[in-house]
């Protein structure tokens, strides 16, 4: 039967491909430090660094105090995250468009899905391809967050400015980025490819290259046996070592039978001398 299983998998295949674009997406956070110089008129406790999707972070720039004067200098935050982050959500919009037209194709167009192979083929590509994507993403996504974890740390931040140099200044952060969505991300990436690399399964049995794999069902196999010991192989009509029906002799006509590649059995007849007495 055409589509037992495989299209049960689209409905979680649908919410996890859209928590795993949203929840990176959708991301904005930021973290907040403290600079207090020697002459506090200069200090500035509350320096908010504001970053979100694609964490393009060498564009994310915040002023600082230098604690000389009332100058101030422009600082940014170092690496650009957008290839690995940018990557991930394409694979989560693209599945979930694809899984979106499977669903609608397997409930209303299952009779054009079966008639030919054409159907369960691309099928099955196209799910091949999107678990190794996704198991491609998410490991780029997993290892570009652990990058950008390291450049918002606000320990890492502080060490850009030029008065936190000074040891007569104290820099502190205030607060941390927050980065729980993310890691939910990078898990509903991996769920992800779970699905999809469980679905080809399924999504193969429907394929006429499972069905040319049982070429020789057991019921097959069985007539094919029976045809052997009934038909014209029969091994029965020759005599207990294999050989000829009867020994031929002295005075005896020797009966050479063999059974023919047709089931009829042939007869070779020679006349031996009768006696010994006519040869003389």
């Amino acid at each position: 039967m055409c589509l037992p299983l495989c299209h049960s998998f689209e409905i979680p295949i649908l919410l996890f491909a859209i928590f795993a674009f949203a929840t990176c997406g959708g991301y904005s956070g930021g973290l907040r430090l403290s600079v207090d110089c020697a002459n506090k008129s200069e200090s500035d406790l509350s320096i908010d660094v504001a970053f979100a999707y694609p964490f393009r972070l060498h564009q994310v720039n915040f002023d600082a105090p230098t604690c000389e004067g009332k100058r101030r200098e422009t600082l940014s935050l170092i690496g650009d995250f957008s290839s690995s982050a940018e990557f991930f959500v394409t694979i989560a919009v693209f599945a979930f468009l694809y899984s979106l037209a499977a669903t609608v194709v397997y409930i209303f167009f299952q009779n054009k899905y079966c008639e030919n192979n054409r159907g369960p083929l691309i099928d099955f590509i196209v799910t091949v391809v999107f678990s190794f994507l996704w198991l491609v993403g998410s490991s780029a996504w997993a290892k570009g967050l652990s990058d950008v974890k390291i450049a918002t740390d606000p320990d890492e931040v502080l060490l850009l400015m030029s008065a936190c140099k000074q040891q007569s200044n104290k820099c502190m952060p205030v607060r941390s980025p927050v980065m729980s969505s993310l890691n939910t991300s990078v898990v509903f990436g991996f769920l992800n490819f779970i699905l999809w690399a469980g679905n080809i399964w399924f999504v193969f049995k429907e394929t006429g290259w499972h069905s040319s794999g049982q070429r020789y069902p057991p019921d097959t196999m069985e007539k094919q046996s029976s045809s052997y010991n009934q038909g014209g192989y029969n091994q029965d009509n020759y005599g207990p070592t294999g050989g000829y029906n009867q020994p031929a002799g002295f005075g005896q006509q020797a009966n050479y039978g063999q059974v023919g590649e047709y089931g009829q059995q042939q007869s070779y007849s020679q006349s031996g001398p009768t006696s010994f007495a006519n040869q003389i």
